[in-house]
């Protein structure tokens, strides 16, 4: 049975994805730290949640400040489905807010929203303290720092196991230096979509970083200080993350409306493309063999970004076969 006729009979939902992207099921979930349980305590948590998801969603740290958000600011209640209090270390207040009334906020007020299907980052991060160098690896308690920033930044990190091999590869000199060809080769069986690099150093009590930020051929690079190890995480994924959200983040009422053509379209290729053109509110338009064509809204530049998360490659519309013509699609891409 071919692509189309299996489509038609609705056998999608029991596909999964297979992209290196990853769904973040708790980008709705904040922990903010507490000293105690006290009602004025929880209010002054339950606001800075708010800011963090709101940053977290779109990558904008003045977008919790817009006018159109005052009164989600002033009661934050009527988009929290619940809250409570997590004994840690530390101690915090978790809260979980409504996916979809949250986005409808924040549509409504007009800012850009970045969906929960995110770029998979690969962190290599290398610590020098008064201890020694050390790589960090998967599975080391070193690592818990890097991932509660990193779910509090709403990344989906990976890291590399740090074995011998890679320790003789994640030096200062890669990490710090301009050319990725050591730590991609490295790199290749994570299968990530991006690879964040960090030299941290701590001096004195205090702790600073460098870290460069590869997405594909594109390169962001800065730098990051703080008191301790968990700040500086914290400190570096907020940075990677809002660096990242403007090639993916959706602005409503902007965007252009155009037609997407894919080819080489299977089964659980269809449902991975359906999740990635949610944020730009993807209608199927027309299915012939295995070429499909979406409506979609959103610029060139971000749908390529996003496609480029399930391994997508564009063709030059003079170069797609002539059958294509006939969709009148003005991008066009294939796996």
């Amino acid at each position: 049975m071919r692509f189309h006729q299996f489509l038609a009979v609705g056998c999608l939902s029991f596909f999964s994805l297979a992209s290196h992207a990853e769904i973040l099921t708790g980008l709705y979930q904040v922990r903010e730290p507490v000293s105690s349980q006290t009602p004025e305590e929880r209010t002054q948590a339950t606001q800075k949640a708010l800011e963090t998801l709101v940053l977290r969603l779109t990558g904008d740290a003045k977008a919790v400040q817009s006018p159109a958000l005052e009164a989600i600011r002033k009661d934050p209640q009527q988009i929290i489905s619940q809250y409570g209090y997590d004994a840690g270390p530390p101690e915090s207040l978790q809260v979980d807010f409504d996916p979809v009334s949250t986005d409808r906020a924040l549509r409504q007020a007009g800012l850009s929203l970045w969906g929960t299907n995110r770029p998979a980052l690969l962190g290599w991060w290398l610590n020098d303290s008064v201890d020694g160098s050390s790589l960090v690896g998967d599975g080391q308690s070193a690592a818990e720092p890097l991932r509660l920033a990193a779910q509090h930044r709403g990344l989906p990190l990976r890291l590399p196991l740090a074995d011998l091999s890679e320790q003789l590869v994640g030096t200062a000199e890669n990490l710090e230096g301009s050319n990725p060809a050591p730590l991609k080769d490295a790199s290749e069986r994570y299968g990530a979509d991006a690879l964040l690099a960090v030299h941290a150093h701590e001096d004195e009590g205090k702790w600073t970083a460098k870290w460069r930020l590869w997405v594909g051929e594109q390169q962001e690079q800065g730098s990051a200080e703080a008191p301790d190890q968990a700040a500086l995480a914290d400190a570096v994924m907020l940075a990677v993350s809002q660096r990242l959200a403007p090639r993916y983040a959706v602005k409503p009422g902007i965007s252009t409306e155009q037609l997407l053509e894919v080819q080489g379209m299977t089964l659980e290729r269809y449902a991975q493309l359906t999740r990635l053109l949610e944020p730009f509110g993807g209608q199927l338009k027309s299915v012939d063999g295995d070429r499909i064509v979406y409506q979609v809204n959103g610029s060139a530049d971000q749908l390529r970004s996003q496609l480029g998360l399930a391994q997508l490659h564009e063709v030059a519309a003079d170069q797609a076969p002539g059958a294509t013509a006939a969709s009148g699609a003005q991008l066009h891409f294939r796996w």
